[in-house]
């Protein structure tokens, strides 16, 4: 299901071009309506799936009494870690403006995405005792200097705005290794993604507030938050965790690099923007690096059985 995770790398790339379609709007509370929007969504649409995970016992066809045998243990060890995704879903989203802000687009761009990869496979080494492949290291790195390539330099680099870039890196690795262990412990991915993301948007509703919504009665604010809610982040991460099923999860943070590739395309087809040459050598080592990153790697039996093991941990 690899494949499932590029369609989510392709559609958060079209965001930024769609944000373009609002002039004037506060860019935190742009992103604070696709959260809340799109999480909202994406909890309504999975509802049955995430009472099932929550509640095994009381569910049609379930037990109604006596522990529960569903994976992933009791309700404290499904339920606790999601809280604490949920939290880091919207934390990274104050974390890269904030950087973007300090730092500028470029290298806040850079810094929090290529760095994404990085901390998920470090963090399913250190969780799931997992090691990452060669293949996936140098693949990996590629990518990175690839996105390094494409944005380009630019603007002030500043401590505190490399800091907090890094900070909402980690974050993205967190929820999605977090996420990644809970669907490889039995739980429905669409649950999960719906718990992460409804509790997101419970968190982000006084963010999207104290920043303004006046821009979202308007007929073009009001369809580009239901574009970046609905489509961008509700469907994206849908697919996002059905390819987490089958796909280690420091590979699909790998593919998901796709996406300033698909936003810088975007740039060039629909707004008329032009990559200079140092751009296309950019998206070139980016495509290398996805293909190389999504053809299958030989798994030994062994390390298939370990890995299993981890993700139930």
């Amino acid at each position: 299901m690899k494949i499932a995770v590029i369609g989510a790398a392709v559609l958060w790339g079209t965001a930024g071009t769609a944000g373009l379609l609002v002039s004037g709007v506060d860019p935190v509370s742009l992103a604070a309506a696709r959260l809340v929007i799109g999480g909202l969504v994406l909890a309504a649409a999975t509802a049955p799936a995430a009472r099932l995970l929550l509640f095994p016992g009381g569910s049609p066809g379930g037990s109604p009494a006596g522990p529960s045998k569903s994976p992933g243990g009791g309700l404290g060890t499904r339920f606790g870690p999601l809280v604490a995704a949920a939290m880091a879903v919207a934390a990274y989203q104050l974390c890269y403006f904030a950087a973007v802000s300090r730092t500028g687009v470029a290298v806040g761009t850079v810094v929090a995405i290529g760095s994404g990869p990085v901390f998920t496979g470090l963090l399913s080494w250190l969780f799931d005792r997992v090691r990452p492949g060669r293949r996936w290291a140098g693949a990996t790195a590629v990518a990175i200097a690839g996105c390094a390539v494409l944005t380009g330099g630019g603007g002030e680099v500043r401590a505190d705005g490399v800091l907090l870039a890094l900070l909402g890196g980690l974050l993205y690795a967190f929820y999605a290794v977090t996420a990644a262990r809970a669907i490889g412990a039995g739980a429905p991915s669409d649950a999960v993604m719906g718990l992460m993301f409804g509790g997101a948007a419970v968190v982000m509703v006084p963010v999207l507030l104290w920043t303004g919504t006046g821009w979202l009665a308007e007929p073009r604010g009001l369809l580009t938050a239901l574009y970046l809610g609905c489509a961008t982040t509700a469907l994206a991460y849908f697919l996002y965790g059905r390819g987490l099923r089958t796909t280690p999860v420091a590979t699909a943070a790998t593919l998901a690099l796709a996406e300033p590739a698909v936003a810088a395309l975007l740039g060039v087809v629909v707004l008329g923007e032009r990559l200079a040459l140092p751009s296309v050598a950019g998206l070139v080592l980016l495509g290398a690096s996805l293909v190389a990153v999504s053809l299958p790697e030989r798994v030994h039996p062994e390390s298939r059985d370990r890995r299993a093991i981890g993700s139930s941990a």
